[in-house]
């Protein structure tokens, strides 16, 4: 099994400090933007936006795992759908253009995209987006397969570069969509470095159920008192940075294989040696299977 590298919030370099707050944010922080304005916008983009590279940036730096979270604008006539975290992003389909480019251009790459969250999104919304993902990536999508039978030499014959994980109902009723069980990624949901790592090694050893894949996500998630205290620096600087030697020595004993790690993401994922080191992590294998 190969190890892929992945990030965290993929769109989140997107965030636009003029957008609403998005629906799925608490109301103490509803309130706190209709209060604060542009200024309260400008310290949240501080700590939502994980990535500080675009799409063909990521792509171009090796990362092959998105992950993506979908939603409407409240009172938008046009039912646009974007990428959202905490505030509005990119246009889904600018951003499904922009892979598209880089795939067009890179035949025997694959990408992962991992559409895992949606906000305010009713039936014709899904719909919506799955014409969006068949009019973009049409036959480069591979249909759901067990996952044990994909390899590089199966996409490459079939001529599939794209394996899209929808985690919906929507995606039993589309043979493109890969159901969103085949993709677990557990949270460790801490700002703790130590309690990630154990969390990171307990998921290890229980290991991904056969027929999936698995993601370990190498990220820290700051509490309300950690943005209060860093509030002017953000995430990076607050967290990320400080954290980051214990979380790459992680990532440097990890084995890929059936017991071992197969989708690593991070957030920031410039930062470091993140990426090299998750390459390097394959040069033990001798197939290229995922």
């Amino acid at each position: 099994m190969m190890v892929l590298h992945g990030s965290h919030d993929s769109f989140s370099f997107y965030i636009d400090e003029a957008s609403p707050v998005g629906p799925e944010q608490p109301e103490t922080v509803q309130n706190f933007v209709s209060v604060f304005g542009t200024v309260a916008k400008k310290l949240m983009r501080k700590w939502l936006a994980t990535q500080t590279m675009n799409f063909t940036s990521q792509l171009g730096a090796g990362i092959r795992y998105f992950d993506l979270r979908i939603s409407t604008k409240p009172r938008d006539p046009d039912n646009e759908l974007y990428f959202a975290h905490g505030l509005f992003s990119a246009k889904v389909k600018e951003g499904l253009e922009e892979i598209n480019a880089f795939l067009a251009d890179h035949p025997k790459e694959v990408v992962f995209l991992d559409f895992n969250h949606f906000y305010g999104m009713q039936k014709y919304h899904h719909e919506k987006l799955v014409q969006m993902l068949k009019d973009t990536y049409g036959n480069k999508m591979c249909p759901a397969i067990f996952a044990h039978e994909v390899s590089l030499q199966y996409l490459w014959e079939k001529e599939h570069q794209v394996l899209v994980f929808y985690h919906s109902p929507v995606a039993l009723e589309v043979p493109f969509l890969w159901p969103g069980q085949m993709m677990p990624a557990p949270w460790a949901n801490t700002t703790d470095p130590e309690k990630l790592i154990q969390f990171l090694q307990a998921s290890i050893t229980e290991r991904r159920k056969k027929g999936s894949f698995f993601i370990s996500q190498v990220v820290l998630t700051p509490k309300a008192s950690t943005v209060v205290k860093g509030v002017a620096s953000g995430l990076r600087e607050t967290i990320t940075e400080r954290a980051l030697p214990a979380m790459m020595q992680w990532v440097r004993t990890q084995k890929p294989g059936e017991s071992g790690v197969n989708i690593i993401t991070a957030d920031f994922v410039e930062l470091g040696d993140f990426i090299s080191t998750v390459i390097k992590l394959n040069y033990a294998l001798d197939e290229g299977r995922f």
